[in-house]
């Protein structure tokens, strides 16, 4: 796999990712853009559609790098409504776009949402786990503000969204190191996913020792829920969130973000949680 290659891989989940939290507060408002790839010349931030609010965050283990995500106050403005399912309040034209704190809670909790979700589409794409610092906001009056606010990569890369109908835009800081670090992952990834070369079967026990020592990040869902922002947002501690599973179905297992069996919950050593595989699904012959 090439680098711009990987690059474009990464860009692409984690837009994915980003676009999933989105559409789920504002369903059939969000649209991406193609991914753009940057050198260390050009400003990703350059020519934002302003006045906007950013947000961003840093890997602050596992990898190095960072995520910013940007949409105009407007766009943030009409996003809160959608989560909140209340209908857009037009201003007239000229009359400067303020967030009032309910709005802003909601697109806070939006963003951060959206960051925590672009940081596992980079450790479902690396096979490592990624954490990430706490998120920060700031806002931009005018488009200048923004050139030059974060600090520069050697790589970077830009997705154009909407947003109800506004401009917003990803970001993602690629230091080298993160870079050849991803494109290893993914050429390892993809020979597991591929497979032993039917010519080298008698090979195989020497080959496995390389394979099985890739780690990949597992975890059981247990249900989904869908629910309106406002309600999110506005949860208190104790409240209780009905799932749209009942307690006897069984739960999904997933792996590196692929859906691989299901299976029940146990109970092990008396304390600790466990799945028994029940049924494995078919594993693709390309990753």
């Amino acid at each position: 796999m090439t680098q711009q290659e990987a690059i474009t891989r990464l860009a692409e989940s984690t837009a994915e990712a980003v676009h999933n939290v989105l559409e789920m507060f504002a369903p059939g408002q969000i649209s991406v853009g193609d991914v753009t790839i940057m050198g260390s010349d050009g400003d990703p931030l350059d020519q934002i559609a302003a006045p906007a609010v950013a947000t961003s965050v840093s890997y602050v283990d596992g990898v190095t790098g960072g995520n910013v995500f940007v949409i105009t106050l407007e766009g943030a403005r009409r996003l809160a409504a959608a989560m909140m399912g209340m209908e857009v309040a037009e201003q007239p034209p000229g009359t400067p776009v303020e967030l009032d704190e309910m709005e802003l809670s909601a697109v806070s909790e939006a963003m951060n949402q959206m960051m925590a979700s672009a940081a596992g589409a980079t450790s479902s794409v690396l096979g490592t786990e990624v954490e990430i610092s706490v998120p920060e906001t700031r806002s931009f009056a005018v488009a200048d503000e923004a050139v030059g606010a974060y600090q520069r990569a050697p790589y970077s890369t830009k997705v154009a969204f909407s947003i109800c109908g506004e401009p917003g835009r990803l970001v993602q800081l690629l230091p080298n190191a993160f870079i050849v670090r991803m494109t290893s992952a993914l050429d390892e990834l993809g020979a597991e996913y591929a497979g032993p070369d039917p010519a080298a079967v008698g090979h195989a026990s020497a080959e496995a020792p390389s394979l099985s020592g890739i780690p990949v990040r597992v975890w059981a869902e247990l249900g989904r829920a869908r629910l309106p922002g406002a309600d999110v947002v506005t949860l208190p501690t104790g409240a209780v969130v009905e799932l749209d599973r009942q307690a006897d179905e069984p739960v999904d297992l997933y792996v590196n973000g692929k859906a691989f069996a299901t299976g029940r919950l146990m109970v092990v050593n008396g304390t600790d949680w466990a799945v028994r595989i029940e049924t494995v699904h078919n594993v693709p012959s390309n990753p």
